[in-house]
């Protein structure tokens, strides 16, 4: 009988101790992200070409959805001084592999993406970067849920912090022809050292597709 609890126990501990080891195991590591690296400062890419994924993130407010491109950027800072971004003026470069056409977008308002969620057949919002200030915009209660839900995901820093990482989605009207891998990159001219003032070169990151990047 107690050579029988003995057994039980030792059977008992050898598997809690099993149990805690894969607890621990690390989980796999998501595939990389396309992305461009120099000056100590990195910038990583995601965009939402498919609009499951797209449901999945936004819901109800899926910019995918009335051909609007969301597209995630990660800023990496590793080095000791803070990164200063103009964010006004980073596009998107689209290139058409057929035609050979080229065509800079600027990012859109997720005011503007929540309008046209809210109203897909309704009249268009201009497409401006920024509304005039002063300009009244009248309440409209779905595009303002809409709102709700977009806002939080938006990119709204300038500001890269030493031994930091800042992110958010850009949002890009691309008329619902969404660009296949390779046929656009999200372009980021404007970048200084706060403490100096001094500018760092560029970025580009060309876009892969959900199913490139695994993701």
């Amino acid at each position: 009988m107690r050579a029988s609890l003995f057994i039980a126990a030792l059977l008992l501990a050898a598997g809690t101790v099993a149990g805690t080891v894969a607890a621990q195991a690390p989980a796999p590591s998501a595939p990389s992200l396309p992305q461009d690296k120099h000056e100590g400062l990195t910038l990583s890419v995601d965009a939402y070409t498919q609009v499951a994924r797209g449901r999945e993130k936004f819901g109800k407010a899926n910019p995918l959805a009335v051909g609007i491109l969301p597209v995630e950027a990660f800023f990496k800072n590793d080095t000791n001084l803070p990164v200063k971004l103009d964010i006004d003026t980073i596009q998107l470069e689209v290139h058409s592999a057929q035609g050979g056409s080229h065509q800079d977008l600027d990012w859109i308002e997720p005011l503007q993406v929540a309008t046209a969620v809210a109203h897909p057949n309704g009249p268009s919002e201009p497409k401006l970067r920024r509304f005039p200030l002063g300009v009244n915009i009248p309440k409209d209660a779905k595009r303002d849920k809409m709102l709700d839900i977009l806002k939080p995901f938006a990119f709204d820093a300038d500001i890269v912090p030493p031994r930091g990482t800042i992110h958010g989605f850009f949002f890009f009207d691309v008329s619902g022809d969404i660009p296949a891998s390779g046929e656009a990159t999200l372009y980021v001219p404007d970048l200084t050292v706060v403490t100096s003032n001094k500018p760092l070169m560029f970025f580009e990151v060309a876009l892969q597709s959900a199913g490139d990047s695994g993701r």
